[in-house]
């Protein structure tokens, strides 16, 4: 298997100094060798929403959110790109998703967590 390592970071370098197209076609090189890993699907969405590519950002992000349901970050992704994209609406779902993610990750290890504001439950 070849290493998909390089290409993801020679893309998360060019991310780091505004250069987002070139930082993309590395992602993508990557996620040739591992189309699931959620790490490369969330830096190409991100590259994708900073290109203002926000169509495709919000394809990767939804795919994301598909592949890793259980992640906090991958709905947190999503609601940036909506609020982008002005849909304000959509951006606050994918927010209380991505909080709630959280806070039930957050259960497993500390039973007595509160439940983030705005979120009702009942006990």
């Amino acid at each position: 298997m070849s290493d998909k390592k390089t290409p993801y970071m020679e893309g998360m370098a060019l991310f780091s100094v505004g250069k987002h197209a070139d930082s993309i076609e590395k992602f993508r090189a990557a996620l040739a060798i591992d189309p699931v890993w959620d790490d490369c699907l969330q830096a190409l969405a991100m590259a994708q929403m900073h290109s203002g590519d926000l169509n495709a950002a919000l394809e990767t992000a939804k795919h994301i959110c598909e592949v890793t349901p259980e992640d906090p970050l991958a709905f947190t992704g999503l609601s940036m790109i909506y609020q982008r994209l002005d849909r304000i609406d959509d951006a606050e779902t994918a927010q209380a998703k991505a909080r709630m993610l959280s806070w039930k990750q957050e259960l497993k290890t500390n039973p007595d967590a509160q439940p983030p504001a705005g979120i009702n439950v009942i006990q």
